[in-house]
């Protein structure tokens, strides 16, 4: 899957993946692969930008730390973090349930008011 097809929805994405704890960018890349089986395989010229518009607008905050002998930031969600990550997650929810009555052949049709 391309980085393009994730617009929009990228930084949800990201905050998800920080939801159960601090990663440094490489092991936020490999979370994302693996929570995906494979279909999100993102290069860091996506994800590093994307974590440093995150951190400006204090959703994560980063620390530099060693993990098996190299200096690597590792990124955390902030309160400001998860109160984004709800609303993404309602929004998504909303998106969801709006585009499945379109494409969604099992959704009952809605009957206009």
């Amino acid at each position: 899957m391309k980085a393009q097809a994730l617009h929009g929805h990228l930084d949800a994405l990201l905050l998800a993946v920080l939801e159960q704890g601090a990663l440094h960018g490489y092991a936020i890349i490999e979370a994302l692969r693996e929570r995906s089986d494979g279909s999100l395989d993102l290069p860091t010229g996506t994800i590093y930008p994307a974590m440093r518009r995150l951190e400006r607008a204090g959703h994560v905050a980063s620390t530099w730390s060693t993990v098996n002998g190299r200096e690597r930031r590792t990124y955390e969600l902030t309160d400001s973090g998860r109160r984004a990550l709800a609303g993404e997650r309602a929004g998504w929810h909303d998106f969801q349930l709006t585009v499945g009555r379109f494409l969604d052949p099992g959704s009952p049709p809605t009957t206009p008011a």
